[in-house]
């Protein structure tokens, strides 16, 4: 068992598979505009980039371009209305919550997401209540990979960075959590290229699979 008194998640791609909702999204939008659908993998990829980086892959362009904040805020509206229809749990996740609840863990959130998608999303899934704190870009001045979303989150939790571990599957993720020293977990089973060396990241672990977060945090398997 690892010695910690905290717990913080990254959300898209670490805590929750958001992919299938804004797959569904993104095409929708395609769609509407008579582009092809693009392969569920590739929006997958993109998910961890948020809906700027969705819209640049999907449409080609960059935010530079004058369609651009237009294009994004149509996604937001279309995924507003598909945010939990098939959002799930990674497997083995929810065990891990209840894990740290059993044992007075606490764990939050720290997201890219903006609270606005963040709040209905959590509540739907009652997560809410759930979790010591969330924070999101709109509790701070600088997002990840700046350490200030995760030094908020444990000071809400009253617990030393250095006590708590930061679970992501992005550079940016393990960035933040080590400009904040704390350790950090790469979560390879979230959206992670199959090309990516994420050894790079430097990250404290690798976890390859969520199944595996539980026995790794809390007893001796091998991951």
């Amino acid at each position: 068992m690892i010695d910690f008194d905290g717990l913080l998640f990254d959300l898209d791609g670490t805590l929750l598979d958001t992919a299938p909702d804004f797959i569904t999204s993104v095409n929708a939008q395609l769609a509407m505009h008579g582009q092809a659908q693009l392969p569920h993998e590739e929006i997958r990829l993109n998910v961890t980039n948020g809906s700027a980086g969705l819209i640049q892959h999907a449409f080609g362009i960059s935010q530079e371009d004058p369609t651009f904040e237009e294009y994004k805020n149509e996604l937001l509206s279309i995924y507003r209305h598909h945010l939990a229809d098939k959002t799930v749990f990674f497997p083995g996740l929810l065990e891990v919550l209840h894990e740290c609840k059993n044992r007075a863990i606490p764990w939050g959130i720290v997201t890219n997401k903006p609270w606005a998608f963040t709040k209905p999303l959590l509540a739907e899934l009652h997560l809410l209540e759930f979790s010591a704190c969330t924070v999101c870009p709109d509790h701070v001045k600088k997002p990840k990979p700046d350490p200030e979303s995760i030094n908020l989150a444990c000071d809400l939790m009253h617990i030393n960075p250095a006590r708590c571990i930061y679970i992501g599957d992005h550079a940016r993720d393990i960035n933040a959590g080590k400009n904040a020293g704390m350790r950090t977990i790469a979560a390879h089973w979230g959206y992670v290229d199959n090309t990516e060396d994420i050894s790079k990241w430097g990250a404290t672990w690798i976890v390859k699979k969520s199944q595996l977060l539980r026995s790794f945090l809390f007893g001796t398997t091998e991951c």
